[in-house]
């Protein structure tokens, strides 16, 4: 079968890709060998966040009285979580197979390999070979939890994101190796419910060592206070899985020290490896490097009519990412001239309580790059509405180039902030300086208003604090 375009993988940036192809009027296929939604909305984004949802209801139950209503003491149902969170992202998949039939997209089941003649090879389930062609071809295999040398996964004691979702009974103890976005989310998750968290950080930083310094340091006071012990600088020497549970050594990169960790599971959270592995790509000379593909700013390879998008490319593992890339690449394709994307203005966002949310540079990033630049911080604790929901932990900080105004970047941490830096992007990507910002009218009481504040204590402005 002959098609426009044919996508391999459908997570966020191969449906979106195939989609937006369809509306451009192309006959598309896409190849899936799981389930449509690809791991993010099965087994990434969206899962983890109603598992996310349900820790923090039970955190609002467990603190009733702070909020003037008695209730009995709760039970945290950990089978019931991950019921309801696999149910979501059931509901989701089904709703990605509707997209697909509502813009007449070719559903192909089976494991795609890149063939010459810009073709696909198909194997499907039982072993079955189909072939089909296109004109264009996207590469859209997403990735996978990276394992590290020293911590192999083995699915039972030492596991990966994927099974922390479908763990059969909750864990009494538990460590996490990485403190980026999906190690702390976890954390988050299972501390909140009563498993006791230990999080260990290769980075001198601590949680979310790339974030701005102001925010991990936040964000590793509200976990110790909760109860996560954080061990940054720090790196897993070995984990022992003999017996019921497991040990696992930890040394201080600074001072050598060795300790020994009990608990049941390991958590490898150390980041994600690109899927580029068996799919063809040197059979036609596809250029990687490390193995990420190789591609321009419309996403073509090195092969004409092979384009690459989301995680299998350089940059940040960012659903909302490879969905932007995917439209970009097909819109060129089609001689429409897109915009290629600003990658200097990509937030980025992760889910735990408090939320943390980020835009362009931090403070140190702004000063190395030779600007003078303006800081504001306004804290939640000041904030009408933060007091008000119960929800005064965070800040919004806010980086000027003081020359110009620019809004370099901007940081937050606290309740809902995932929703508040759209602000900040739109604002970016439309130029607007710093008094533009501070004379834009912000809505009283929000918790949105603190960008507002965070800027007039950037120029010397601030009224609330």
């Amino acid at each position: 079968m002959n098609f426009d375009l044919i996508v391999i993988g459908t997570g966020p940036g191969g449906y979106v890709a195939a989609i937006r192809a369809s509306q451009l009027g192309m006959n598309v296929a896409v190849i899936e060998k799981e389930n449509l939604g690809g791991i993010c909305l099965n087994w990434g984004c969206i899962p983890t966040k109603a598992l996310l949802k349900s820790a923090q209801v039970y955190e609002y139950i467990s603190h009733a009285e702070d909020y003037g209503i008695k209730v009995g003491k709760p039970k945290a149902d950990f089978s019931g979580m991950i019921n309801r969170s696999r149910g979501v992202a059931d509901g989701m998949s089904k709703g990605v197979n509707f997209l697909m039939k509502k813009n007449k997209i070719k559903v192909i089941e089976g494991e795609g390999k890149l063939a010459r003649g810009k073709k696909v090879v198909v194997t499907s389930a039982d072993g079955k070979k189909s072939e089909y062609s296109a004109a264009h071809i996207i590469v859209a295999t997403g990735g996978r939890a990276k394992q590290l040398p020293s911590l192999p996964i083995d699915g039972e004691k030492v596991i990966g994101y994927r099974k922390a979702m479908s763990l059969p009974k909750q864990p009494k103890k538990m460590v996490v190796v990485g403190a980026g976005a999906i190690g702390v989310e976890f954390a988050y998750f299972y501390n909140a419910i009563g498993t006791e968290v230990t999080v260990v950080e290769y980075m001198k930083q601590g949680l979310l060592p790339r974030e701005d310094a102001d925010v991990s340091k936040e964000l590793t006071k509200v976990f110790k206070k909760s109860g996560v012990h954080v061990m940054a600088d720090s790196a897993v020497t070995e984990v022992n899985t003999k017996g019921k549970g497991c040990k696992v050594t930890v040394k201080n990169n600074k001072s050598g020290e060795e300790s020994i960790i009990d608990c049941d599971i390991v958590l490898s959270a150390a980041g994600v490896t690109p899927n580029t592995e068996n799919i063809g790509l040197e059979i036609l000379g596809i250029k990687t490097e490390r193995g990420l593909i190789q591609v321009d700013e419309f996403y073509r390879t090195n092969v004409p009519g092979i384009y690459a998008i989301g995680d299998v490319t350089p940059g940040p593992a960012l659903a909302h990412m490879a969905s932007a890339e995917g439209i970009v690449c097909v819109e060129n394709i089609n001689g429409h001239n897109p915009q290629p994307i600003d990658y200097s203005n990509i937030p980025g966002c992760t889910y735990c309580s408090p939320e943390v949310a980020s835009v362009g540079m931090t403070e140190v990033a702004a000063k190395e790059a030779g600007h003078e630049i303006k800081v504001g911080k306004f804290p939640f604790s000041a904030s009408g509405k933060a007091s008000a929901s119960g929800a005064k932990e965070g800040f919004v900080k806010v980086i000027y180039d003081a020359q110009y105004g620019e809004l370099l970047g901007a940081h937050m941490i606290g309740s809902n902030v995932t929703e508040m830096i759209a602000e900040i992007v739109a604002a970016r990507a439309l130029e607007t300086t710093g008094h533009e910002i501070l004379k834009a009218i912000h809505p009283h009481p929000t918790m949105s208003e603190a960008v507002m504040e965070a800027t007039a204590a950037a120029y010397g402005e601030v009224i609330h604090l």
